[in-house]
């Protein structure tokens, strides 16, 4: 059972099954949730922060016993990876700006963050490509998407000070 429910896990309920672009399909299913958590359900953000961290800390016990007798140690049907990366820089908009959001902008910036988690998670850019390339096991699986969002969040940032500067 602990198997089966690892698998679930692991794809996000059968998303990394999907044969085209399983990453990009669980990145949009997870701003979408996000999205729904924040925005319809209004549920607060130290709840959220709860279930991120649920997940987090669980991923990688889970991915160490999916990939543990895999030849393919970063296999593409693990996607949780996705939905911890992309929540990072939702998570941190969310609780930066805690005032009431419009909702266009919210939608704006949910579709910039899920465009630059994408394209960090697919061109890798140190220190991402070390955590991918040398390391695996669940700590690399995870890692590299942890620092895909973390860029996501510093090119924000700097897009907001240069905003707030010149425009």
């Amino acid at each position: 059972m602990i198997k089966s429910f690892n698998y679930l896990f692991v794809t996000c309920f059968g998303i990394g099954s999907f044969r085209f672009a399983p990453g990009t399909i669980a990145s949009l299913v997870t701003t979408i949730f996000l999205y729904s958590l924040f925005h319809v359900i209004n549920l607060s953000s130290k709840d959220i922060l709860i279930i991120l961290l649920i997940v987090f800390v669980y991923s990688f016990y889970a991915v160490s016993e999916y990939i543990k007798y895999s030849e393919n140690k970063d296999p593409k049907e693990v996607v949780v990876d996705e939905f911890i990366g992309q929540s990072i820089p939702i998570y941190l908009y969310e609780i930066s700006h805690e005032t009431v959001k419009d909702t266009q902008e919210a939608v704006l910036f949910y579709l910039y963050i899920f465009i630059l988690f994408r394209y960090f998670d697919i061109q890798k850019p140190f220190p991402a490509n070390f955590f991918d390339k040398k390391l695996k096991n669940s700590f690399g699986v995870i890692m590299d998407d942890v620092v895909a969002g973390l860029y996501v969040v510093l090119t924000l940032i700097i897009f907001m000070i240069i905003k707030s500067k010149f425009f």
